[in-house]
């Protein structure tokens, strides 16, 4: 699934106020960090992922590599913050429709 501009929008705006239920510090993406991402994601549909100080990667290339994993959607990488988003079978978040 890709993100309209509209969508990743108010995705952003539901996102702005979460806390990070997932941080990644020196050990980057492993089989753990994708575990407890597809976990969250699969209870919160949008959640937000921390870089912490030791992390070295590339953000952009970390949130790919967890969204390609998680078969998720990035709505934004702002800092060293990672809105992820994936649609759950209970839709709790209703997205624009695509024209």
């Amino acid at each position: 699934m890709t993100l309209t501009g509209k969508q990743a929008h108010y995705l952003r705006g539901l996102g702005h106020h979460l806390k990070p239920v997932v941080m990644i510090g020196k050990d980057e993406v492993n089989a753990a960090i994708i575990a407890a991402t597809d976990e969250a994601l699969s209870i919160h549909e949008l959640i937000k992922v921390k870089l912490q100080e030791g992390c070295e990667g590339n953000r952009k290339e970390v949130a790919t590599e967890l969204a390609t994993a998680t078969d998720s959607c990035i709505a934004q990488v702002i800092g060293k913050n990672i809105l992820l988003y994936r649609e759950s079978e209970d839709k709790k978040i209703k997205l624009p429709a695509i024209k």
